[in-house]
């Protein structure tokens, strides 16, 4: 598909064309921005098309033709990953073993019905848990390194089944100082003048546009919306007064800092689904008597939800 073409090659394409940006792109490779600049205009240069246009704060944009190159170099890694993962499992003798994905902060007693759950027909039956973001864990589902996982707010993917068990709203963290922190209903206006702390788009993109389009409908330009990825980060930044976080159910019950408080947000466009998902069409026995049997717990039809 696509000859000459090294791997490392297609994957910094993908990143770069995720981030739009030369610094964060290169960060995320762990190469130098010199270093991700070559390897670009080298490609560019031998198959005499431009997969970016840039402009001088280091800013790019993806040309017609890079939009089409990202699109099959997603599936050429994509494919190659699952060839290996599959292989893996093959070698490991993957029947007896579900390897599951889940959120660092997935509810205890969800992982506590997975290792509940016993199949007859697989006694020697094994779980093995991996500790995920959600994009990564439906990277992992696609590629055969995860036979399943519990996703929040899984993003819509034809290659993807998700069975929603759960439902939960979004959280602020606030300090007990702030002005709405004891509300009995909070909403996004009440955190209106306040800089904005939120998971980065890449680590959940569904989450992240429902807060921003939540917050268009009511008028409101966050100050600035500081963009992380472990829950950590964000109590650091409520607990040194820099702003309030949003984030899901399972991570704000997470959270123990002296002087912050978490309360829920009434606008029920930011509650969201967690889901169980599983590769559409996955024929594998045990994968599906699984998640019927961890869904029975949840879900008043779950032979009916995932046959559909």
């Amino acid at each position: 598909m696509f000859p000459n073409l090294e791997f490392r090659h297609l994957h910094a394409v993908i990143v770069l064309a995720e981030e739009r940006n030369f610094t964060r792109a290169a960060d995320r490779l762990h190469i130098t921005q010199p270093a991700l600049s070559k390897q670009i205009t080298d490609l560019e240069k031998e198959h005499r098309f431009h997969l970016f246009t840039r402009d001088t704060r280091r800013v790019v944009k993806l040309t017609d033709a890079g939009r089409a190159f990202v699109e099959e170099a997603r599936l050429a890694l994509l494919h190659t990953e699952r060839a290996v993962h599959f292989a893996q499992g093959a070698h490991e003798g993957s029947d007896s073993i579900l390897t599951v994905g889940h959120s660092p902060y997935a509810d205890h007693a969800w992982i506590a019905a997975m290792f509940a759950i016993r199949i007859p027909l697989y006694p020697t039956l094994r779980i093995r848990l991996m500790t995920q973001f959600a994009m990564e864990s439906l990277r992992g589902v696609l590629v055969g390194e995860l036979s399943l996982a519990l996703v929040t707010a899984p993003p819509q993917d034809v290659q993807i089944t998700a069975v929603p068990f759960a439902r939960a709203p979004l959280y602020a963290v606030l300090l007990e100082t702030h002005s709405s922190a004891y509300k009995e209903r909070l909403v996004l206006e009440d955190l209106a003048k306040d800089d904005w702390i939120l998971f980065a788009k890449r680590v959940h993109p569904v989450v992240h546009e429902a807060i921003m389009d939540a917050a268009r409908r009511e008028s409101i330009v966050p100050k600035h919306a500081h963009d992380i990825i472990t829950v950590q980060q964000a109590v650091d930044l409520v607990s040194e007064h820099v702003g309030v976080a949003i984030l899901t159910k399972p991570t704000a019950r997470s959270l123990h800092a002296d002087g912050v408080i978490i309360r829920p947000l009434s606008d029920t466009s930011l509650w969201f689904d967690t889901s169980v998902i599983m590769r559409a069409g996955d024929e594998s026995r045990l994968v599906n008597e699984f998640v019927r049997a961890f869904l029975r717990k949840y879900v008043r039809n779950p032979r009916e939800q995932i046959d559909h």
